[in-house]
Formats: structure tokens, sequence, C-alpha cells
């Protein structure tokens, strides 16, 4: 069975309206909460456990039961964000034209060919270790799909490590295995089914 429950229907009874911001506002009050961790657990609470102790409806009942628990979090909060925002304020104020030119450059040159040659690294050291079966990168139609190369008849994508915890991932792969690596002191750790291109 399949059904969808609307979004009206869940916060319809929450008498709290969705505050309005300015155009990059919210990305850059998230990126500095990322790095000052202002929200983690151990900081403002585990919400799951929180909720779950939760008695009430209504969500000024939650505001009180919550602040009631943890009166001092949400300012803590916002402390470390301004702090980490003036921080932002200051570095973007000593950002020149040249620094600009440097990161672009590093991300569309240096990036680009280092992520070609771990992708070719890695299908060339999977392809000797299956005994030298044939391996290429993928055609750029190919790429579109999410696919990266292949090793023998399989379709292979090659992604970071961290990309497998991360949430709501809007890419769909084609591929038939994925790879994943983690960059290293000494090198790629690379970790994948083996079985996969075996059968």
């Amino acid at each position: 069975m399949k059904f969808l429950i609307k979004n009206s229907e869940i916060f319809s009874d929450i008498e709290a309206e969705k505050p309005k911001f300015n155009t990059y506002v919210s990305p850059l009050l998230n990126l500095a909460n990322q790095f000052a961790q202002a929200t983690r657990p151990h900081k403002v609470g585990k919400m799951s456990e929180l909720i779950k102790q939760f008695t009430g409806n209504k969500l000024s009942e939650w505001e009180e039961f919550y602040l009631k628990n943890y009166p001092n979090a949400i300012s803590r909060a916002v402390k470390e964000i301004r702090y980490k925002i003036n921080e932002f304020k200051e570095t973007i104020e000593n950002i020149t034209d040249e620094t600009i030119e440097d990161w672009v450059k590093d991300l569309v040159i240096v990036k680009t060919f280092a992520g070609l040659r771990f992708q070719m690294a890695i299908l060339k050291k999977i392809s000797e270790s299956l005994g030298g079966v044939e391996y290429r990168l993928a055609t750029l139609n190919e790429e579109s799909k999410g696919i990266d190369g292949y090793i023998g008849k399989y379709a292979v994508s090659i992604k970071p490590r961290t990309y497998e915890g991360k949430q709501s991932l809007p890419e769909e792969i084609q591929a038939d295995i994925i790879i994943y690596y983690k960059k290293t002191k000494n090198g790629i750790q690379v970790e994948f089914d083996e079985h996969k291109l075996k059968g």
C-alpha cells in the first residue's frame, strides 16, 4: 500500500509562521552553525529522545518543555553562531580578486584533474586485482547517468566514503557497483564489493 500525507495535514495545528529570511541569510546561518557546531546534541539536547518524553500536543507546550530542560541552549547557540558570522565578515572583507582566482583555478583545474587521476588509478588497480580485465573512464553521456567508468562489462561509480552517509542525495546513479574511496596520508583507501565484479 502507498499513500501520501500532505505537509498541510502534518503541520495544520502548528501555530507558528515560518520565518522569512532575506536571500543568503539561511544558507549563511546554516554554514556558520556547521562551523560553530552550536546545535550539536551535546549542546542543545538529543531531539529524538526529548520529543519522546514530551506529552503535550501544542507548539507552545513543546517550547515550554524544551526551555525547562535546556534553559540556556538557544542563547548559547546564538552567541556561538554570531561569533562565526563575525569571523565570516572579517574573512569576506579580506578576500581579494587574487584569492577568488586561486580558488576558482583550484576547483576547475586542480581538483578536476586530481579527480580524474583518482578515478583512473582506482579503475586500473581493481582491473589488475581481477587479472587485468579491461577498464575505461566513462563517456560524457555515461557520466550524466552517474557512471564514472567501466571494469569489464560493469558500470561503476566512484565516490568518496563521505558520500555514503549523506542524506537526500539528488543524484541518480545507474552504475552496477559503487566504489568508495577515502584519502589517507599515504594514498587512497578503496572499498567495494568484489563479488559483484566476479558475478
